[in-house]
């Protein structure tokens, strides 16, 4: 069994990688909000807005899999 993972390197690579990506893609989601005309947490959250929430989530989605990529070489 190979514990290549284990390496405290590779661990702190991991964690280090996994922050980036968190704060790219939650950089990604404000910058959303800010170029749409309304609020989107407002409009998905409080007016129960599903077409909206569709959309943000495949937004969503697809700025993950690009910083996936990105991370992952």
């Amino acid at each position: 069994m190979d514990f290549e993972w284990l390496r405290p390197a590779a661990f702190v690579g991991s964690i280090v990688y996994a922050i980036i990506g968190i704060v790219v893609f939650w950089g990604s989601f404000i910058l959303i909000d800010k170029l749409t005309p309304y609020k989107l947490w407002e409009e998905i959250v409080e007016k129960q807005n599903l077409a909206l929430a569709i959309v943000v989530g495949s937004m969503a989605i697809g700025v993950s899999m690009i910083v996936a990529a990105a991370v992952h070489g």
